[in-house]
């Protein structure tokens, strides 16, 4: 493919999975709506993330049966006009659902974060397919920047527009934006997965893992990973807002403030990757290496302090900082191993990772019962202070990495 036809293409991937994101975020605010307002009972809301995550961590298992057998842009594709199809039906019962129909909205957000689970791993390893070498970080990059915009925009969009349209309006626009997106998928060009050998359905869901595990770099980054998501689940929002109410001693508009600052600082993030991506790409081990001790540093700040606007200002540090050491991180990942592999690695690592979120989120939210909700910030510091000294141990590793093992 010429430069013109990765760029199409590469266009039409942001863009259709920008337009799923939307699509996305509005449903989801449809059904905490729909289930918090016939209930009033927050825990029930709270369930819809869970049954999200669970069934995430399930697909990530699952998809790598699927690698060799159908192609990257059609299982990407497939999976987008299933979440629209269920989407349809969910919408066409939307006036029948009660509390005795709960199990149903429950399966249906069950099976979209399903197909989404095997979603996401594809389109970080689609990427490489469409993008040189050389414009990776930079291709990574935008596409953080894109996506964190709309995480930041659409959740307060979407909550607005429930004062002048019904939820069920919401996901009916859900649909036209997740039949967009499945056009626009549909225009990609084909990239079809290495072709696998008829081996036991064991040994293909074994492949990510054994790729990770040969792979220097790529056990430091699951390494690096485990700490990391462990650290991160005190951003969670129910969290802030204890830290919010009984640290801050805040109304809930600081909780506001201090999630959108976090969503703005990634993307502040995403954009100095895209603008100095040259730099960073010859420093790439040492900026790593510093965001994440400056993760460690902030977070402490963070956890010691009282003063709301400090942490608004301290929130929107930690999402810089993340950004800088995550999307270079993810080029490191793409050019670790060869194109044909990553989709496997990226769906076993991905499930590495929903499954300690469930679980260490778990944990977090009951040391916070516990001990206070101080003393967990504190505690994700010091997790974050060990992921540094890791990062800094094997800093030289990561460059290496991006000079280029497999320029393919």
């Amino acid at each position: 493919m010429g430069d013109r036809q990765l760029n199409r293409n590469f266009n039409l991937l942001i863009m259709g999975q920008s337009a799923a994101n939307i699509g996305d975020v509005l449903y989801m605010v449809s059904i905490i709506n729909l289930i918090f307002t016939q209930t009033g009972s927050a825990a029930a809301a709270s369930f819809v993330p869970f049954t999200i995550t669970s069934a995430m961590f399930l697909s990530s298992l699952l998809t790598p049966l699927l690698f060799g057998k159908v192609s990257l842009k059609w299982l990407m594709t497939g999976s987008q006009i299933g979440k629209t199809f269920s989407l349809i039906l969910l919408g066409l019962s939307w006036s029948m659902l009660s509390g005795s129909t709960y199990g149903w909205v429950f399966l249906t957000i069950g099976l979209i974060a399903f197909l989404d689970g095997c979603a996401n791993p594809i389109r970080q390893a689609l990427i490489p397919h469409y993008v040189n070498p050389e414009q990776l970080l930079k291709a990574n990059g935008l596409g953080e920047s894109i996506t964190q915009l709309i995480q930041a925009t659409m959740w307060f969009i979407s909550s607005a527009a429930l004062l002048f349209v019904s939820s069920k309006a919401l996901i009916w626009i859900a649909v036209v934006l997740f039949i967009l997106a499945s056009l626009l998928l549909c225009l990609l060009a084909d990239v079809v997965s290495a072709p696998i050998e008829q081996t036991a359905k064991q040994d293909r869901l074994k492949k990510g893992w054994r790729t990770i595990f040969s792979t220097p770099v790529l056990r430091v980054i699951t390494k690096m990973d485990v700490l990391e998501t462990i650290a991160g689940t005190v951003w969670v929002a129910a969290i802030i807002l204890v830290f919010v109410t009984e640290t801050l001693n805040s109304d809930e508009r600081w909780w506001g403030f201090i999630n959108g600052a976090f969503f703005f600082g990634l993307i502040i993030g995403s954009i100095y990757c895209v603008k100095y991506s040259s730099f960073i790409e010859r420093r790439l081990g040492m900026v790593m290496c510093w965001s994440i001790a400056a993760s460690f540093l902030v977070t402490l700040l963070f956890s010691f302090n009282s003063i709301p606007l400090i942490a608004v200002f301290l929130s929107l540090l930690i999402g810089f900082f993340a950004q800088l050491k995550d999307i270079p991180q993810q080029t490191v990942i793409q050019r670790s191993v060869p194109k044909e592999q990553l989709s496997t690695v990226y769906t076993s690592l991905g499930a590495l990772s929903t499954g300690t979120f469930g679980f260490a989120s778990l944990l977090m939210g009951i040391g916070a019962d516990l001990f206070g909700v101080r003393a967990v910030f504190i505690l994700s510091a010091l997790i974050l202070g060990v992921a540094s000294l890791l990062m800094f141990k094997y800093r030289m590793l990561f460059t290496e990495h991006w000079r280029g093992r497999y320029d393919n």
